[in-house]
């Protein structure tokens, strides 16, 4: 398929946005890390990564379509992030597959085209891709809730206090926490694991936060953390739906975020 204007045809598709699928940046609603990701997607997770179309066909139906001109689709999304026009237009040399549906939720739509629905399937194709339910909570939801955390970091940090310090997880010489504090201590354990032996490829990822610090996102089983290398940090669990629950920055943090900072893959 090529980006044409809508209705040109079946086989046609009206592109709508994109995103990267890359080490350092993919969607993580498909994963913990980059392999997983790939793997939802039934991808090789190559090195040098993919882009991800979204659009919909001459027929208003919804398609992803993967394409490893990684760079093409950089520059689009950099164009469009500064307001600016960009015809993300990819060679059919460079389509790696069509897969029905989108895996993410899309605002947009096509222009004089039906609405946005599920293509008709055929035999063999795989079922549609599909954004998450909003009203349930797994791990697709927490990894989600946390990328919105480091999305609005101030207004996170600016609502929420430290916990006191008979709760606070990064407390080395204290009795084990109880409720969602125990798994917050056991996410931290597993996270100082990481600087012994590398988890899978993204799956600690860091970028610009401003002001000299970095902003890691981390995933493991049943949890995600958000931090910021100078202040505190963010954890959320798969057990404890929609909760946020904050970890101070005692004397063991900084340290671990220094660490993670070190191994994590960053955007070229």
């Amino acid at each position: 398929m090529a980006a044409t204007e809508p209705a040109a045809g079946e086989d046609s598709l009206y592109v709508l946005t994109a995103c990267l699928l890359t080490p350092a940046q993919f969607p993580s609603v498909l994963g913990d890390d980059y392999p997983a990701a790939c793997a939802a997607l039934g991808l090789e997770p190559y090195e040098t990564g993919y882009g991800l179309v979204f659009g919909q066909d001459g027929l208003g139906a919804r398609w992803t379509v993967v394409i490893d001109d990684v760079s093409l689709v950089a520059v689009a999304i950099a164009s469009w992030d500064c307001g600016m026009a960009y015809d993300l237009s990819p060679d059919e040399g460079s389509v790696v597959a069509g897969l029905p549906g989108w895996p993410l939720a899309v605002a947009t739509r096509a222009p004089g085209l039906p609405d946005p629905h599920d293509p008709a399937p055929e035999a063999g194709d795989p079922a549609p891709l599909a954004p998450p339910a909003e009203d349930e909570w797994g791990p697709a939801q927490r990894r989600l809730g946390a990328d919105e955390v480091a999305r609005h970091w101030q207004e996170w940090r600016g609502q929420i206090e430290p916990p006191p310090a008979a709760a606070q997880p990064d407390e080395a010489a204290r009795e084990e926490p109880t409720g969602p504090y125990a798994q917050v201590r056991r996410a931290l354990d597993e996270l100082r694991s990481y600087l012994k032996e590398p988890p899978p490829v993204g799956r600690v990822r860091s970028g610009f936060a401003g002001e000299g610090a970095r902003m890691l996102r981390a995933d493991g089983p049943g949890w995600s953390l958000v931090a910021r290398t100078d202040d505190m940090a963010f954890v959320l669990l798969d057990d404890y739906p929609r909760e946020v629950l904050p970890v101070a920055r005692g004397p063991r943090l900084p340290a671990l975020l220094e660490g993670l900072d070190a191994l994590a893959v960053r955007p070229s």
